[in-house]
This record gives structure tokens, C-alpha cells and sequence, in this order.
């Protein structure tokens, strides 16, 4: 993998980690594209981005991460729970499971559930409009949403944003709720991978890896910032579409 590549899948990665519409897809077809072939190098890389995009949300919500969010934290990781043990135990599972099919299946169901929630949600009605307003409750709700993303193409945001507006949290609550526990989830995944593919960095382009973290910290800060502020103007529905046209696009074209 060179610089260019891994600056484009460090992009991919930064803008699609946060956004309801499932990283694993875009990033087959650029891996297609680029002729990036998933080695344990890849592998590795993956993980360096991940990590830079899990930094960018650090840095943005810094005053979330203090002791006296201790009460936020907890419903945080009680959310995290449900994927904890249900991906510890089907993670063969899911494994079996993985191919461009699958994937392409889920952006198109998860897009058509996009649209017909935002159809019935009313943000201005929904009992939780702030971040520190969701109950023990609607945490566990969205952690047990969050489980869902153990599919491949489902999209980790977007069965957290999904689980959190149906048990009445309002759309820029959720995905600020979906961006706080990505963080513990994102740093398991990241350390466990890292623990398996540590002996991959000895011999690879480290220039590049390093390229490609501060492109994917850079484009995911930007992103999560965007995102904010386009909930304030507008809904999901687009995202939604977005989703069946690229479903639609995977299963042609691959």
C-alpha cells in the first residue's frame, strides 16, 4: 500500500466511521478500486486509522471526558455492554457471514428504516433532546441497537442513532450519544486488533500509516463537526436514500 492509497482510504475511513452509512461498504469498493488487497498489512493499517478517528472524537467532546460526567460515562458503558459479550460470542459468527452480499443487503434495509423512522419521528416531541437527558433505559435500548452493527453493512452509528430516536432521544442527542460510545468500542476493537496484527508493523511503510492517520484524524474532526450541524437544519432521510442507492450500486457491481 502507498502514500495515495492509504491517504484515500484514510479519508474514506475519517468520513464514514461516524456517519450512518456503514464504513465496511465503502471501503470494499475502494480497496476494489485501488487494487488494495486485504493483507495483514491492511489489516494493521485499518487499525491506525481507526484509532486517529477515535482521537478526533476525544478532542471534540474533551469536556465530556472529565470526572463529573461520571453519571453520562456510566449509562456510556452500560450501553457498551450488549456488544461487548454478543460480539464476544458470535465474533466467528459474524465472520461467516461477511461477504459483499450481506453488506449490500443491510445498506439497503438500513436505508428504507432510516427513511420510515424519520417519517414518524417528531424531534420537537421526543423527551430527550439532550445528551445528558437519556435515562438508564434508552442507554440500554441503544446499546442492545448497537448490537445490530454486528452485521456487516449495518452501520454502528446508525443502529445506535436509530435505537436512540425510537426510545425518544432527539437525532442530535443520539449521534452525539453513538460518537461518545464509539469511543470505548472502537478502542476494544482497536486493541484487540493491534494485539493481532502488532508483528505486522515490522517491515511496512510506515510513512504511509502515518500519512493516513493524520488524513483520518483530520477529515473525521471535520466530519463530526459537519454532521452537528447539518441535524440542525435537516433529518436523516438523505442518508437513508444515500444508503439504497449504494446498496443498489454494490450488488452491480460487485
Amino acid at each position: 500500500m502507498d502514500i495515495f492509497q492509504a491517504i484515500i482510504i484514510g479519508i474514506i475511513e475519517g468520513f464514514t466511521e461516524f456517519l450512518p452509512i456503514s464504513s465496511t461498504g465503502h471501503m470494499i469498493v475502494a480497496s476494489k478500486f485501488l487494487g488494495v488487497e486485504q493483507s495483514v498489512v491492511v489489516k494493521a493499517y485499518e487499525v491506525i486509522i481507526q484509532f486517529s478517528a477515535i482521537l478526533a472524537v476525544m478532542l471534540l467532546y474533551r469536556e465530556k471526558i472529565k470526572f463529573k460526567e461520571i453519571k453520562l460515562w456510566s449509562k456510556i458503558m452500560t450501553a457498551f455492554l450488549p456488544l461487548l459479550i454478543i460480539g464476544f460470542l458470535l465474533k466467528d459468527w459474524v465472520k461467516e457471514i461477511f461477504n459483499v452480499q450481506t453488506v449490500a443487503w443491510m445498506f439497503i434495509i438500513g436505508g428504507v428504516i432510516f427513511i420510515v423512522v424519520e417519517y414518524f419521528h417528531n424531534d420537537d416531541k421526543s423527551p430527550s433532546k439532550d445528551i445528558e437527558d437519556i435515562s438508564w433505559k434508552q442507554s440500554i435500548t441503544i446499546g442492545f441497537g448497537q448490537v445490530l452493527s454486528l452485521v456487516p453493512g449495518t452501520s454502528r452509528a446508525g443502529s445506535t442513532i436509530i435505537a436512540g430516536m425510537l426510545s425518544g432521544v432527539g437525532r442530535k442527542a443520539s449521534t452525539e450519544f453513538s460518537f461518545l460510545l464509539a469511543i470505548p468500542v472502537m478502542m476494544a476493537v482497536s486493541g484487540y486488533d493491534l494485539l493481532k496484527h502488532y508483528k505486522d508493523f515490522i517491515g511496512a511503510d510506515l510513512t504511509a500509516f502515518a500519512v493516513g492517520f493524520v488524513v483520518s484524524f483530520v477529515v473525521a474532526y471535520i466530519t463530526i463537526k459537519m454532521l452537528i450541524i447539518f441535524l440542525q437544519r435537516f433529518t436523516f432521510v438523505a442518508f437513508g436514500i444515500y444508503r439504497i442507492v449504494f446498496g443498489i450500486i454494490l450488488l452491480m457491481i460487485l
